[in-house]
């Protein structure tokens, strides 16, 4: 249901956008996230947009470089990576979890209902 696309190769220090349509419905009581599994390593969870559209939760290592974002309209979510470094290399994906307030950020992968298919991300060093 969910469909992610951006993904690719880029140098240190670089930018990529990701792109994630989720046709959910209401949107507003739907958190959305992007989550990241790197070679050898357990998904962890990256970014989180809230239903009312205006409170993010970032984990610490992308705090300052990504931004998570979501164009209603077009029912779709955006991750913006800069300064992407080669720590940042792995399969990306986006998913949406439904919550009860419009206000909270669901960042725990278990609470995600609805997820896409990955999309690869590589850094080069």
């Amino acid at each position: 249901q969910l469909q992610a696309s951006g993904g690719g190769l880029v140098q240190t220090g670089g930018s990529l956008r990701l792109s994630c349509v989720a046709p959910v419905r209401p949107f507003s009581h739907y958190t959305m996230g992007w989550f990241r599994q790197a070679p050898g390593k357990e998904r962890i969870f990256v970014a989180g947009l809230s239903g009312s559209g205006d409170i993010t939760r970032y984990e610490d290592s992308v705090k300052g470089r990504f931004t998570i974002s979501r164009d209603s309209a077009k029912d779709t979510v955006y991750l913006q990576m800069n300064s992407l470094k080669p720590e940042d290399t792995a399969v990306y994906t986006c998913a949406a979890a439904f919550t009860s307030s419009t206000r909270m950020v669901q960042t725990n992968a278990r609470g995600f209902r609805y997820w896409g298919q990955g999309t690869l991300v590589t850094v080069s060093s």
